[in-house]
């Protein structure tokens, strides 16, 4: 049985989170610490950060996010450049997510020695959103009770995200959702224009009832 990219990088995400939820030695060298990467030149720690997770709940939420959204980048990735080169774009798109989520919030808490955060937020985002630009009008359910259609409630979140971020009220990095998101958006745009084309329609197509 071929384990589909997505599922590996649960996997890897998984094993690596228990490791570091019971060692806090290997917690505190892999976590995103602005202050340390640029007095230490810890630059791994952008990648490092997203493969971590601050307890079990922190971690099944990222991953079960990403499973789902996940396999429709994957799919779509492996048909455009074929399996193997298509796999690896999108392991370099995941990468890339949760790297330059994180750009913003290193600028702005570099000299923070206090500021901490880890978790894949920031890939999670990007692949959810680079699914909503290629299905946009699939359903998204929150806790299963309130569904939307993808761009609507990717729309809501980027809002959210926003003037959260700009607020910082509470211990979520939600800036690297925006982010996170936002490349995700870009990418997919870039890798597949004409995906852009097909999202206006559909959006346009939409009606409520």
């Amino acid at each position: 049985m071929d384990l589909s990219i997505t599922i590996v990088l649960i996997i890897v995400t998984a094993i690596s989170s228990y490791y570091g939820i019971n060692n806090a030695a290997y917690m505190e060298r892999c976590m995103f610490i602005p202050y340390k990467i640029k007095r230490n030149q810890q630059w791994d720690r952008f990648i490092t950060s997203g493969f971590i997770h601050k307890d079990y709940i922190h971690l099944f939420f990222n991953m079960f996010t990403f499973y789902f959204f996940g396999g429709v980048v994957e799919q779509i990735l492996a048909y455009k450049f074929g399996v193997v080169i298509g796999g690896a774009v999108y392991v370099l798109f995941y990468l890339l997510g949760i790297i330059i989520s994180d750009i913003p919030t290193y600028l702005k808490n570099q000299d923070n020695s206090y500021y901490r955060a880890l978790g894949a937020s920031g890939g999670t985002a990007a692949t959810v959103f680079a699914s909503i630009i290629i299905l946009p009008l699939s359903d998204i359910c929150l806790f299963g009770i309130l569904c939307l259609p993808g761009f609507i409630l990717g729309f809501l979140f980027l809002i959210y995200s926003y003037f959260k971020g700009k607020n910082q009220d509470d211990a979520i990095n939600h800036d690297a959702h925006l982010y996170g998101a936002l490349f995700g958006i870009v990418f997919i745009l870039v890798i597949s224009p004409e995906s852009a084309t097909t999202f206006i329609n559909e959006v346009m197509s939409y009606r409520p009832f």
